[in-house]
């Protein structure tokens, strides 16, 4: 199987293998590129009036390709804005954030909401996914936002569904659906773009304990095979899954540590 090269330009080179490898050709051999994340001195700050609250203060770090990273902390630490921030859904008030080598405070609004759907794969909590649609209709929707068309948009939404073991669900509505299958499929509409960075925001927290497992088991598969993954998370159990965890409280980084390493290969 010949392993793909994503280009400087974020293109796919030749080849059927879809994990992105965060590698650019010079000369004879390869060197690898900027960290997928890069932040430097991250603050954030809320005001309401006079008050003024920093969810984040000058917050430095970094994620290398491939990594599978937990941020941990409790409710209040920070880690939800820190998360909005990876996920270009907001900017910081001060510092810098670079998604693989770019400034993401540069970027106009169009080009942000392009990072968003094309090289961000998000899973969140609450599934977020639309009642009246099929499974593999609600994985399509970043496509169609994309402009690709239909016959292209199942074709890839019935792969992605494929890839995490639900391809005989997938004409079935959410509600037809157990907790634990309703969040593969968010998986698998995170991955129907094949994005360069997979991020989970607690995505463990509205399952029973063999969904939550069964959940962890896909996001270690999805490492193994070349992904970057970001794991929010309260919980030291679920971080245990990740390589390496991030503590962050108080809207500081307290610690960066290695734990468990799940899964093979590592």
């Amino acid at each position: 199987m010949t392993t793909p090269i994503r280009q400087s330009n974020g293109s796919m080179a030749s080849g059927s293998d879809t994990s992105p490898v965060w590698i650019e050709p010079t000369g004879t051999f390869p060197v690898n590129r900027a960290p997928v994340i890069e932040a430097r001195d991250l603050w954030k700050t809320y005001r309401n009036g006079t008050l003024e609250v920093d969810a984040l203060r000058g917050v430095s770090f970094e994620i290398q390709s491939a990594e599978y990273v937990a941020i941990m902390g409790p409710s209040g630490s920070g880690k939800s804005t820190l998360m909005h921030i990876l996920g270009c859904l907001d900017v910081p008030t001060s510092g810098s954030f670079r998604l693989a080598g770019e400034d993401a405070s540069t970027m106009t609004e169009e080009e942000l909401a392009h990072v968003r759907n094309k090289r961000i794969g998000f899973v969140f909590q609450q599934f977020n996914l639309l009642a009246s649609l099929s499974a593999w209709r609600n994985v399509e929707l970043p496509l169609l936002y994309a402009g690709v068309d239909r016959t292209e948009r199942k074709r890839r939404a019935l792969d992605s569904l494929e890839r995490v073991g639900l391809e005989s669900r997938v004409d079935h509505r959410p509600g037809e659906l157990s907790g634990g299958q309703q969040q593969r499929v968010a998986i698998a509409r995170a991955l129907v773009t094949n994005p360069d960075l997979i991020l989970a925001d607690e995505p463990t927290g509205n399952l029973d304990s063999a969904s939550a497992a069964d959940v962890l088991h896909l996001l270690d598969e999805l490492h193994v095979g070349g992904r970057t993954i970001v794991l929010i998370t309260h919980d030291a159990e679920v971080a245990g899954a990740a390589q390496r965890t991030m503590r962050i409280r108080d809207g500081q980084i307290l610690e960066a540590e290695m734990v468990g390493m799940a899964g093979t290969g590592r």
